[in-house]
């Protein structure tokens, strides 16, 4: 089976970077990491991608005074590596036109939210003050704008009175593991259409 040649890119713990070395390993799973891409020298994640033999990249936006120049740099890394498809997982940066023009449809990221409510930092934080009932996470492709882009996977997560952004925020993130490594394999799969800004999932047979 041609697996899916995936780079992750991370900033910070990684531990959606450490799920998909997981799922990833699996003989029976469509895709591969083959490039682990960080802004981030520090990334406690990066242990996760020595540890799995997966090539890894060190990019700081503080050696590019210009965003292009950036993203010319990732680019770059990437044609080298021949990526097909990437996962951010943490990455704390936002990704100019000129770049997601360069990979369109094939860049996803996942945030702690039931998206299009509690977009940016600190999503967890949002739900609480807002006193939601019931928040999640959203797995969907990347455009220009923040947490925005097609909707793969949701998946809901209840909030309790007695919740905390940290209590809440770990419930929430058990839940990314599940629905991450799910979306990369309907991509890799191709049982996803996306027609006018909405994804359609359409299941072949195994």
């Amino acid at each position: 089976m041609e697996k899916l040649r995936t780079a992750v890119f991370i900033s910070g713990r990684g531990s959606n970077l450490q799920n998909l070395i997981k799922s990833c390993g699996k003989k029976s799973f469509p895709a591969r990491i083959c490039l682990i891409i960080s802004n981030n020298p520090n990334a406690k994640g990066l242990v996760y991608g020595k540890r799995a033999k997966i090539p890894v990249k060190i990019i700081s936006q503080k050696n590019h005074k210009i965003q292009k120049n950036f993203e010319k740099e990732i680019n770059n890394e990437l044609l080298e590596h021949k990526i097909e498809f990437i996962c951010l997982a943490g990455f704390m940066r936002m990704l100019s036109n000129y770049f997601i023009n360069k990979w369109p449809s094939k860049v996803i990221n996942i945030h702690p939210s039931l998206l299009p409510s509690f977009k940016g930092l600190n999503a967890q934080k949002q739900a609480i003050q807002e006193g939601v009932k019931v928040t999640g996470c959203t797995v969907h492709f990347v455009n220009s704008k923040m947490d925005n882009g097609p909707i793969i996977i949701q998946a809901t997560v209840p909030v309790f009175t007695n919740d905390n952004e940290e209590t809440l925020s770990k419930r929430i993130l058990s839940v990314e593991h599940k629905i991450y490594p799910e979306a990369l394999r309907l991509v890799a799969k191709k049982e996803i259409k996306i027609s006018r800004g909405r994804v359609f999932i359409q299941k072949k047979g195994n």
